[in-house]
């Protein structure tokens, strides 16, 4: 029999906020159980997934894995198959792909970042080196679509779409917005791209993989990619209040290593004298540590940055997305279900880390 874990299901469930408050009464009961049950199996063969046969591979790619993670992207994988014919075998699959495929993202991530911690562990490039990270991340997404070709087609053309905007995020945020266009609006297209995309496809997993109704797939798609874009919104305001024993990471990691988050491109729109001093500040600051300053030197200017209105006007976008994604709902019966996801947008907006 398989082992399983100890109680990821009640554990996540409890992190996303999924509580007594929206389980109550028989009838919710009955979908906390499915999705404990099927996170619990997402689990299970998450870790049989990453198993490698080389011995360096098998602990560089069980490496973030270990370091936990909130494993949103199976849990609305999960909850969307309760609109067909609940947790099946492909369910599963399709979660646990998607899943290895955002792990790998972060392998990647973390080197283009040149990140030094992640989910509170030294980054894998931190322990590794670039390349092996990077390598790592291209086995996991290998695996991944291993994965997603023992479903079938529709998989594997799910798995390549979500791929191929992953990249094209990565490579317009590296590259940055270009002359005439609008940075806000260009980050929110990369968030789209790197965030929104892979959450859209664990939200569409679900219903495909259960033969729910088709005309749910757009619905929960669209939802899926306006929450990714709300939790990333949200994550660009916990950046500058991270709490390195909470996060793993200090205040301002984004902005320090030169990657603008959303605060400081509404702060650029600001017209007033005060603003511009602080976002010349900013940039100074983040000049000088790619020329090796330490990176503390912008501790004063992003406690500024914390408190300026931008910041929570960041909050507010989030929370703006996150109603859009409410919104795409519309299409949904009524029902446990509706009221879950629901749920779920305004949790993504209502955390702290």
């Amino acid at each position: 029999m398989t082992p399983r874990p100890a109680t990821p299901g009640s554990q996540l469930a409890s992190r996303l906020g999924v509580t007594e408050r929206i389980f109550a009464g028989p009838r919710l009961r009955k979908l906390l159980t499915a999705v404990e049950e099927g996170l619990d199996l997402v689990e299970v063969r998450l870790a049989e997934e990453l198993k490698v046969g080389d011995a360096l591979a098998d602990v560089t790619s069980r490496y973030l894995y270990e370091a936990g993670g909130k494993r949103l992207r199976p849990m609305l994988s999960i909850l969307t198959a309760q609109l067909g014919s609940g947790v099946t075998d492909h369910v599963i699959a399709g979660a646990v792909a998607l899943e290895m495929t955002h792990l790998g993202s972060l392998y990647h991530d973390d080197v283009m970042d040149e990140a030094d911690r992640r989910r509170g562990v030294p980054s894998a490039h931190a322990v590794w080196g670039n390349n092996v990270a990077i390598l790592t991340g291209d086995l996991l997404f290998s695996r991944a679509s291993q994965l997603m070709a023992s479903i079938g087609e529709q998989a594997i053309r799910m798995q390549a779409d979500t791929f191929e905007r992953l990249v094209l995020g990565q490579m317009h945020e590296t590259v940055g917005a270009q002359a005439g266009d609008d940075p806000v609006e260009f980050y929110l297209q990369v968030l789209s791209d790197k965030t929104g995309s892979l959450i859209a496809a664990a939200a569409e997993a679900g219903v495909v993989f259960s033969d729910a109704p088709d005309e749910y797939a757009a619905s929960v798609r669209e939802f899926g990619e306006r929450v990714g874009v709300a939790f990333q919104l949200l994550d660009d305001v916990i950046d500058l209040s991270a709490d390195p024993e909470e996060t793993g990471k200090v205040p301002g990691t984004d902005l320090r290593a030169g990657v603008p988050t959303m605060p400081y491109l509404l702060l650029g729109r600001a017209a007033d004298p005060a603003s511009r001093a602080l976002k010349a500040s900013i940039d100074d600051g983040v000049a000088r540590i790619a020329d090796g300053a330490d990176p503390a030197i912008l501790d004063q200017p992003l406690a500024a940055l914390r408190e300026h209105p931008v910041t929570e006007a960041t909050r507010a976008l989030a929370h703006e997305w996150a109603d859009r994604a409410v919104a795409a709902l519309a299409a949904l019966p009524d029902g446990v279900v509706r009221e879950s996801l629901t749920r779920f947008a305004q949790v993504m907006v209502d955390r702290s880390s």
